[in-house]
């Protein structure tokens, strides 16, 4: 770092996100992109948008506002949007925790959360989750914190039920919930539903995953109306026309598009059950996923090892240090194709063990 860097950050260290390599042709199964192009109806909107990006973007988003309220049966001021699913990860962060309201979430999780608490200067504790990776709810009742839960988890991808997500909720009445639902379309159970029974729950969805939109990067979030006006008070002061006019109409045709978007996420679903079965007939273990990846582990080659082989192969998948989950590799689900290449490389790799 220079000399100029601000002591403030200096002990920041920052998240890793998932290897994008450019030096070869990878079957990138690391990082959680849809195999999928975006919808048609998407693409022609974008394109049409993009005839006009001589002038800013509509800081309101009003039009996109509009059609996730009709979609999800909110007003329009119960939702936002924002530059990815991470930048209103960011705000909450910033708007709803302090030394008086300290952070709390799973131990293994998204890994950004602690990278957020750090850059925000937040006091967190992670809470252990248990021996087979599922949350206790008890841990989180009552605990007076400002609380982070990916749902479907991440990179466990086992789903809470929302019976649990609302006893989390209604269990800490004085502090923010947040609910990061980014893989929530391929299995989960949305909380969106619960927005207006309890002014506490923050919900918090990507355009990334199910709907195809990885590198336009569009993010929304669903609160009571007074929780958006947080945020929105957050994006006003840092940049207010955070969501480019060619991205913000994407999302309206990828919002529009449901009978695209369910097929998509029902071929990813299928495509991840046919995986399951043949890693399990190869030996490996895999938990319970509700989202478009597979945590697996294989007892007779380490989840480093593993991960090192397959990328000199040809295939990227993600691998993590953390000594309770070094063993595993977390598996996106690509297209079938992508998917029937990798289970014939190991079937190859796993013989020569």
């Amino acid at each position: 770092m220079s000399r100029f860097f601000s002591e403030k950050f200096s002990a920041l260290t920052p998240y890793i996100p998932g290897e994008q390599p450019r030096e070869r042709t990878y079957i990138k199964l690391n990082t959680n992109e849809s195999p999928y192009p975006p919808s048609p109806i998407a693409l022609r909107m974008a394109r049409q948008a993009a005839g006009n990006v001589n002038l800013y973007s509509d800081p309101t988003c009003q039009s996109i506002c509009k059609v996730a309220a009709e979609k999800y049966g909110i007003d329009a001021d119960e939702v936002m949007f924002t530059n990815g699913s991470d930048d209103i990860l960011n705000f909450a962060f910033m708007a709803f925790c302090d030394e008086r309201h300290p952070v709390v979430f799973p131990d293994i999780t998204y890994g950004f959360y602690p990278v957020f608490a750090a850059f925000n200067r937040i006091p967190y504790e992670t809470i252990p989750l248990q021996d087979d990776f599922t949350l206790r709810v008890e841990d989180y009742v009552g605990i007076g914190k400002t609380i982070f839960i990916a749902n479907p988890n991440a990179p466990t991808g086992i789903a809470l039920p929302l019976c649990d997500i609302e006893r989390i909720v209604q269990g800490n009445p004085d502090n923010v919930v947040v609910i990061d639902e980014a893989y929530v379309d391929f299995g989960g159970k949305s909380a969106v539903s619960l927005i207006h029974k309890y002014d506490n729950l923050l919900v918090t969805q990507t355009f990334s995953k199910s709907r195809n939109l990885a590198g336009a990067r569009l993010g929304m979030g669903f609160g009571c109306k007074a929780l958006i006006q947080d945020l929105n008070t957050l994006r006003y002061s840092t940049n207010p026309y955070n969501i480019n006019s060619v991205t913000m109409a994407a999302g309206i045709g990828a919002l529009t598009d449901e009978v695209y978007f369910m097929s998509c996420c029902r071929q990813i679903k299928e495509t991840r059950a046919w995986t399951e079965k043949e890693l399990a007939r190869l030996g490996f273990e895999t938990l319970p996923s509700a989202a478009n990846f597979l945590f697996a582990r294989h007892p007779k080659i380490s989840g480093k090892d593993l991960y090192l082989t397959l990328k000199e192969k040809g295939i990227l998948v993600r691998h993590f240090d953390d000594a309770r989950i070094t063993d595993f590799n977390r598996i996106t689900i690509g297209s079938k194709e992508e998917m029937e290449t990798l289970i014939q490389t190991l079937e190859v790799l796993l013989c020569e063990k």
